[in-house]
């Protein structure tokens, strides 16, 4: 019982990075307040881990699946998997980077595993969830690069005056937040309590209560400690404007949501950096913080190395 409390820090620690991959576009250009959009953003995430967050637990969950049922092991092995995790998201969200969990808890999953031998370790699972971390980001800029033009053309097209545009623009901006926010709760709850459910803490939990409890804790993060990454994600590495955030918002959500259904968590951050990186790469490279783009590359390499480190040398020690 007392594993899951690795799994709520961890939620904690998610929503606090995460967030900023919905709202923080809007806040940072002025158009959404901080607190509307963290308050929305925690509602629609634990709509979408309830609705939508089994699938990718289903998937987490064959991987952290302990060979030794009755050793007792899984649960720990959870806790510590958890634990790095967490400890590696918190440590990033304090410099204000937006990373990935899913890679966090991957790297920890492997970390772990290599203490009982190379064999352990599942890596034919792994390996579609890995193909998707080269997916996201690079799916998020495609959509976005093609669907600035296409929603540039139907906005001119409104011929709306400079108040309803701005009314316009910032409508859209909440209603694709909140579309943000539940891909994000509907794909990121598995990250939470995927190994929870692969180790059985909870015997007999029906696995949308697991949902739950992932939406709930990434909800408690997004509302006390998200401002920092938000400014990162929405300012720091390309300027944008309020339609600019829309596109950027939106190509997001819809990347997120495509791996919802397939039902591997990956990474809302690499796929809002994605988005944001496309909007840049359409208005000429010269608009994207080079520098602020590799101090988030080299935050997503680092994550699951540092996380895995973390989780061997716990294993090691306790298990």
């Amino acid at each position: 019982m007392y594993a899951i409390f690795g799994g709520l820090l961890l939620g904690w620690a998610l929503g606090a990075n995460d967030a900023a991959n919905v709202f923080g576009t809007a806040v940072a250009s002025r158009i959404v307040r901080y607190r509307t959009a963290v308050i929305l953003a925690a509602i629609f995430i634990v709509l979408g881990a309830v609705i939508q967050g089994t699938g990718g637990i289903e998937t987490l969950s064959e991987l952290t699946k302990d060979r030794d049922a009755n050793s007792g092991g899984s649960a720990n092995s959870a806790l510590i998997v958890a634990l790095s995790a967490a400890a590696t998201v918190i440590w990033m969200t304090r410099l204000k980077l937006p990373v990935s969990t899913s890679q966090a808890v991957v790297g920890a999953i492997i970390g772990a595993g290599l203490t009982r031998g190379f064999g352990e370790v599942p890596w034919g699972g792994l390996g579609k969830v890995v193909a998707c971390w080269v997916g996201t980001p690079t799916g998020a800029a495609l959509i976005a690069f093609l669907l600035y033009p296409v929603m540039s053309r139907f906005l001119a097209s409104l011929r709306l005056n400079i108040i309803g545009r701005s009314v316009f623009l910032k409508t859209a901006l909440i209603i694709s937040g909140c579309y943000g926010a539940y891909a994000l709760g509907g794909n990121s709850a598995a990250n939470v309590t995927g190994v929870f459910f692969g180790a059985d803490v909870f015997h007999d939990l029906p696995i949308r209560t697991y949902a739950l409890i992932g939406g709930l804790s990434i909800a408690l993060g997004v509302v006390t400690y998200s401002r920092g990454v938000m400014l990162t994600v929405g300012s720091r590495l390309v300027q944008l404007d309020a339609f600019s955030a829309l596109v950027a918002v939106a190509a997001q959500a819809m990347t997120v949501h495509v791996y919802a259904f397939i039902g591997v968590p990956v990474s809302t951050s690499q796929a809002i950096v994605g988005a944001v990186l496309g909007i840049g790469l359409f208005k000429g490279v010269r608009t994207v913080n080079k520098r602020t783009l590799l101090r988030i590359l080299s935050g997503w390499l680092a994550t699951p190395l540092i996380a895995g480190i973390i989780a061997f040398a716990a294993a090691a020690l306790l298990l």
